[in-house]
């Protein structure tokens, strides 16, 4: 699909899930794509398990709103549990994205969602490769990868750029890496849903 700018996006994950790294790195992303960026976590505690959100914004014009995001381009779900507890898919545009991070692209939880016949729906199993590359379950740089290739307005060297800038200035060399790693594996292995069957595309 080709997506106008501005692009909003709306996180939903879990506190520990690095829901608000993956903002910041999206906005980082954007800057270097030569766009204006905002990146916000959503007001709150991040304890360990709490839902939690957090939104970015991505413009040729410079970015006036401060607020919440209420009309996203694209939803991003780091953990396909809230859907349900959380109505993830509200407000998203009619020919919007969603992006879950699920081991089973027919989970009871993703017939859930209230899709309309033009929006899109992604999955990916971020958690295994999270899992298996940085030994953690931060599932936020595989949902990046999915984000490059289902949203086409930040390609994956681009996303690479940003996320080896910032997690080096934190990470040692072979976390950033694996994160590097992760990112493109879950590029890579991309699912979009289309009524109800799984497609790699």
């Amino acid at each position: 699909m080709d997506k106008r700018l501005p692009i909003e996006v709306r996180w939903h994950g879990r506190g520990g899930q690095g829901v608000v790294t993956a903002s910041r790195i999206l906005a980082s992303a954007a800057l270097k794509g030569g766009y204006y960026l905002q990146s916000l976590p959503d007001f709150g505690a991040e304890r360990s398990g709490a839902p939690i959100a957090a939104y970015t914004r991505i413009s040729e014009s410079p970015v006036i709103d401060r607020g919440p995001v209420y009309e996203p381009d694209a939803v991003i779900v780091l953990d396909a549990s809230l859907i349900g507890q959380v109505d993830v898919e509200t407000g998203l545009v009619s020919d919007g994205t969603i992006i879950v991070n699920t081991a089973n692209p027919d989970s009871p939880a993703l017939k859930r969602l209230r899709l309309q016949p033009d929006q899109q729906l992604w999955t990916v199993d971020a958690s295994q490769i999270a899992i298996e590359l940085i030994k953690r379950n931060v599932p936020n740089t595989p949902i990046l990868g999915v984000f490059s290739r289902s949203v086409p307005v930040l390609d994956i060297d681009t996303m690479s750029h940003a996320i080896d800038e910032l997690m080096s200035e934190t990470f040692p060399p072979n976390i950033v890496e694996a994160n590097l790693q992760a990112l493109r594996l879950g590029h890579d292995q991309a699912q979009k849903i289309e009524a109800g069957v799984s497609a790699n595309v």
